[in-house]
């Protein structure tokens, strides 16, 4: 039987946890050939901290691993049992009581559906987001460059950028500016 991607819920906070305890159950059931990876679904996201351009990781699915795995009742059982794991996505725990085969009625993840999450995980790493997003009229103040303190309202968003044009008030006059998204916030 081939491996599919299947949702598994967990307390949020301790997705990182529950991969690393999961992991060590695997090996030590033997279970190695019935796994594959086990992803927290993460993704960078850049701001400005005290004039620093700060880098960081967020969870894009809090609460929540993807395992790589081949569904049958041993495997099911190790994830299940795996400390602060309450369930897979797709199955109330709650009204499966005694049913023995409800691991056969888990859904996993389509293969387009997989690959759009793993796309998501891998453009993550590669080109960090903007913490904040931004919109046509948000109010924000200017927080690095040669226009810091200056207050204004976005006219445009280049999300693909990463970029906004700021109206600005220069000498009473309102001025387009064009900056990163680290360089303003939101008032």
């Amino acid at each position: 039987m081939a491996k599919s991607w299947y949702i598994v819920h967990t307390h949020t906070g301790f997705e990182n946890k529950v991969k690393s305890t999961l992991e060590e159950r695997i090996k030590l059931a033997g279970q190695e050939d019935l796994f594959g990876e086990i992803l927290v679904p993460t993704e960078q996201v850049v701001e400005m901290v005290k004039g620093a351009r700060k880098t960081s990781e967020r969870k894009f699915f809090p609460g929540y691993i993807l395992v790589n795995m081949e569904m049958n009742e041993r495997s099911w059982h190790t994830v299940q049992e795996t400390p602060r794991v309450t369930g897979f996505v797709g199955i109330n725990m709650s009204q499966a009581g005694a049913d023995k085969d409800i691991y056969k009625k888990i859904p996993s993840l389509t293969d387009k559906e997989a690959d759009k999450i793993l796309g998501r995980i891998a453009d993550g790493a590669n080109k960090p987001k903007p913490k904040v997003v931004f919109a046509e009229g948000d109010a924000v103040r200017v927080i690095d460059g040669p226009f810091a303190n200056f207050q204004g309202v976005i006219e445009e968003v280049f999300p693909d950028k990463g970029r906004v044009r700021v109206m600005v008030s220069i000498f009473g006059r309102s001025t387009p500016v064009e900056l990163e998204y680290i360089q303003v916030s939101k008032n």
